[in-house]
């Protein structure tokens, strides 16, 4: 029988088992996830927060991962700045990146979503606002959606994933799992 588990990955955990530069002990998912024989379908950055899907079925773990499956994966992302709509058109278009444009993506404006606290909390500058977009992806590159919002001249300040297809990370409080 499949195994499927839905992680709410802290900021700054490794979205892997073992920290390969041992000496800086990072927290890596073994600090969370007990369980043998399963591994991320895909990766999150140690900066991002959010859903991390984790199976012990390859099958499934390619479907997620591989952009050729186009699974749509929904970030919830806060920015520096006020983008105007054409910046906003530019993520709907696709953005250039230096390995070349993305596909285009789904963007909204939204009001700032009701979320755990970051720890650290990001930085906060009272001359500079901020602003909440909800992104979809269909595809998975690295770093994509920081470079994507840095594209239109709008740095990400933070980060997360709510969902990748059905899956989502609403009712996962942060560092725990469930089956999913």
């Amino acid at each position: 029988m499949t195994r499927l588990i839905l992680f709410n990955k802290p900021y700054g955990v490794l979205s892997q088992f073992t920290d390969r530069k041992a000496e800086t002990a990072r927290p890596t998912l073994s600090a969370f996830i007990d369980l043998p024989g399963v591994y991320p379908a895909g990766r999150l950055d140690r900066d991002s927060e959010g859903l991390l899907l984790l199976t012990d079925d390859g099958r499934l773990q390619a479907r997620i991962a591989d952009p050729k499956f186009k699974l749509p994966k929904t970030y919830l992302v806060q920015i520096e700045g006020e983008p105007d709509d054409a910046a906003l058109d530019r993520l709907r278009s696709g953005v250039m990146l230096k390995d070349g444009p993305t596909r285009p993506a789904e963007v909204e404006r939204i009001e700032a979503p009701a979320l755990w606290p970051r720890d650290p909390p990001i930085r906060y500058r009272a001359n500079i606002p901020d602003r909440w977009l909800r992104l979809v992806i269909r595809e998975g590159r690295n770093r994509q959606v920081r470079r994507m919002t840095a594209a239109i001249g709008h740095p990400t300040l933070r980060l997360v994933r709510w969902s990748i297809g059905g899956w989502s990370v609403a009712d996962v409080p942060p560092g725990e799992w469930r089956a999913g």
